[in-house]
């Protein structure tokens, strides 16, 4: 009896030390918080980085702040100093050519501080050719600059009440000419609260979850797409939508099907799966940092507002069309975000607000920052499309006798629904064969083959049994591939 309980004991005590030895989040990117000054309610929904390093911020209700001392070790020295107030609902800023350009509900704005007063003292419409029909839900996000010299915005559609008649050009993709003219662009978006321009050029959107979108997703914005939502379709008929129409979509088929008969229907590079990786994706942001922020250099971040997490992207084009894997990257923030921007010291900038809207976290708004600590996270760092199944990298070698047990890994695939019904469940659900697993030479990769890959879904991967070759675990055992093409055999 004495032996059994010493044996109890001891297996207790061994769980308890390897689950404390488990790693975390914050032992490779810690979370600092920007105090906010008493009576200074700092919703976060625009951030750029001034030629001269400072950060600049907007809040949803307005105003507009430079950010003094925020490169300073001590948070308590950063300062919120005032440049601009009064406009309305500005949901993102760009810094170009000595101006600083914002949307607004209803309209794109300019401004700057031509006297060096440290305030703004010039303020400019762009472009105000879009409306808006009284409905508290038609935000405006961006502006994004193209590599052609446009301005990229989206609008949301109204969600509710029309006071003033429903107006064309909610739900779209727009780019402004220097000059302010309004080049509708792709249609069918619901909430695109995130617009970013590719570190190569092409233009990504985040929208989400919803009647007509079964998943938050991140997608490419090319001309002339349908994105899947009907509300402005009939904004194609208006001289001034240079593609061809779109018909109203089937209700109720899944999205893949949908593709099959209505060639304009764009599927997403990466769809986010509801509650697993968040529920109201916002900024996307690519990291440029040249490995400051640690080893996902390349690679795409996306904000969460209700999860008040940040997600990783990674992606690979594939048969003309860019798709990929999201996975899990920093939860424990304070509040929901959605803004992210890299400062010029190659840390994270997070913008927060819940607006109501509801969030995790304790506060309901604020500015934080995200840093790499300097140790590298045992994760699978890119997991690519093969003919046969996928290959993941990882960011440090593994153990070989985990690696390359199939029991290690579970992965099934299923797609959503296209429909008017409030977001989709998972349908269409597989088990998949994980038939072989081969461990590269040098162990920084392993090859899955897998029976059963479909294209148009969500194939959902778990690496629960992996280990590196020091034994730790996955920080993050999941990911999900948004397998839209199978690449071709070599």
């Amino acid at each position: 009896m004495v032996i059994q309980v010493c044996s109890a004991l001891l297996l207790c005590l061994a769980t308890a030390v390897q689950e404390d030895a488990a790693p975390r989040e914050a032992d490779f990117y810690r979370i600092v918080t920007f105090p906010t000054p008493e009576g200074l309610v700092l919703e976060v929904s625009g951030i750029a980085i001034l030629p001269d390093r400072r950060p600049i911020v907007c809040t949803r209700r307005g105003e507009v702040f430079i950010v003094e001392n925020a490169y300073a070790d001590d948070p308590a020295e950063v300062a919120f100093v005032p440049f601009l107030e009064g406009l309305q609902e500005p949901l993102g800023l760009l810094v170009h050519e000595g101006w600083i350009y914002a949307t607004q509900r209803g309209e794109l704005s300019r401004f700057r501080d031509s006297n060096g007063d440290g305030h703004a003292d010039e303020l400019e419409t762009v472009c105000d050719l879009w409306s808006i029909s009284g409905n508290y839900h038609e935000y405006c996000f961006g502006p994004r600059l193209g590599p052609d010299g446009n301005f990229w915005i989206t609008t949301n559609k109204p969600f509710g009440d029309q006071p003033f008649g429903k107006v064309k050009w909610r739900g779209f993709a727009h780019r402004i000419t220097p000059e302010g003219e309004l080049i509708p662009t792709c249609s069918g978006l619901r909430s695109p609260a995130g617009i970013e321009i590719s570190p190569w050029g092409d233009a990504f959107y985040t929208d989400n979850q919803g009647e007509w979108c079964g998943a938050s997703k991140l997608a490419q914005l090319e001309p002339g797409d349908f994105h899947g939502h009907p509300h402005g379709l009939a904004s194609c008929e208006d001289p001034l939508w240079p593609y061809e129409p779109v018909p109203d979509p089937p209700d109720g088929e899944p999205m893949p099907k949908v593709k099959a008969k209505i060639p304009a229907f764009k599927l997403p590079a990466v769809w986010f799966p509801y509650d697993k990786m968040g529920q109201s994706p916002g900024g996307i942001v690519w990291d440029q940092t040249s490995g400051i922020f640690g080893p996902f250099a390349g690679q795409a971040f996306v904000a969460d507002q209700h999860h008040a997490t940040v997600m990783r992207v990674f992606l690979e084009r594939v048969n003309g069309h860019w798709q990929g894997a999201c996975f899990p990257f920093r939860e424990g923030f304070q509040c929901g975000i959605i803004r992210i921007a890299f400062d010029a010291e190659g840390r994270m900038l997070a913008g927060e607000t819940n607006r109501g809207w509801g969030s995790k976290g304790s506060k309901t708004f604020g500015l934080e920052r995200l840093e790499w600590t300097g140790a590298v996270p045992f994760e699978v760092h890119e997991m690519r499309a093969e003919s046969d199944g996928f290959t993941l990298a990882f960011t440090q070698p593994v153990d070989r006798g985990t690696a390359a047990d199939v029991a290690s890994y579970r992965m099934e695939s299923y797609t959503y629904l296209l429909h008017e019904a409030y977001g989709s469940p998972e349908v269409e659900r597989e088990d998949l064969v994980i038939e072989r697993a081969t461990v590269a030479e040098d162990r920084l990769s392993v090859h899955l083959a897998v029976s059963g890959l479909r294209s148009g879904y969500v194939h959902e991967l778990h690496s629960d049994g992996v280990r590196a070759g020091s034994g730790v675990p996955l920080l993050h055992p999941e990911a999900y591939y948004t397998l839209i093409e199978i690449p071709a055999a070599d």
